[in-house]
């Protein structure tokens, strides 16, 4: 399914990544009601864009994206670009937590998994004082590539993580 363009406007919502679940939720139901799927055609259309948009804003990541859509960003163009030395310290890291993963240590997967989620933390905190701030979209982007590649890895420490059903390009 495509994406929705607007999905603040879809909920009635307005654009800014501070946005609470309980705001999200309140304005989808409000929204849903009046679409239901055995009206007909037309209103199963309304319900998934309704839904679309729902999935997109609840999720701090893509709500980031849409918003950075918003501000005309292409999202088949967005830059790739990462914060300054993130990369050379992921590989460090790569390095330690493939090494522990080695070991079979449980102990140490779930070590990893944490510092993982610590780090998604950071870096959402990171994105929601830049738009609140005001930031360019290429400094969020930044920031936002990061964030991408700690759920990747996120995903990869999971031990239901299978890389040929992962659905990469969906986020």
């Amino acid at each position: 399914m495509a994406t929705v363009q607007n999905p603040f406007a879809v909920l009635g919502l307005p654009a800014e990544y501070g946005l609470t679940g309980q705001q999200i939720s309140r304005a989808y139901l409000a929204r849903i009601s009046g679409a239901h799927p055995d009206a007909g055609e037309e209103d199963d259309v309304v319900a998934a864009g309704l839904n679309e948009a729902r999935r997109v804003l609840e999720n701090p990541e893509t709500r980031a994206a849409a918003l950075l859509a918003l501000r005309g960003e292409e999202p088949g163009g967005a830059s790739k670009e990462l914060p300054r030395g993130f990369l050379a310290a992921m590989m460090g890291t790569r390095e330690e937590i493939e090494e522990a993963l080695a070991s079979g240590d449980e102990g140490a997967r779930l070590h990893w998994q944490g510092w993982a989620a610590a780090q998604r933390g950071e870096y959402e905190g990171r994105v929601a004082k830049m738009f609140a701030a005001g930031a360019g979209s290429a400094e969020i982007r930044r920031e936002l590539n990061a964030w991408r590649y700690i759920e990747r890895l996120i995903e990869q420490l999971d031990t239901n993580y299978d890389a040929g059903r992962a659905d990469f390009g969906s986020r």
